[in-house]
């Protein structure tokens, strides 16, 4: 997910979409550690949006 996109969610789309990516990263992290992943690029991938979101969230709080 880009910067452009992330800032063009509502405040509650940014919270769903850390929620649901945080959840995903747990299931991608422990799948990795039983069995190696095709890609494992995919954790760097979703730490990076998950960073980018919490960003976000951070830049807006300050703002209100």
């Amino acid at each position: 997910m880009k910067q452009e996109e992330i800032t063009q969610l509502s405040l509650n789309d940014l919270k769903d979409r850390l929620d649901t990516t945080t959840e995903k990263i747990g299931k991608i992290s422990l799948t990795h550690k039983v069995s190696p992943l095709e890609n494992p690029m995919q954790i760097k991938s979703l730490r990076k949006t998950i960073a980018r979101l919490n960003t976000e969230l951070t830049k807006r709080n300050k703002q209100a």
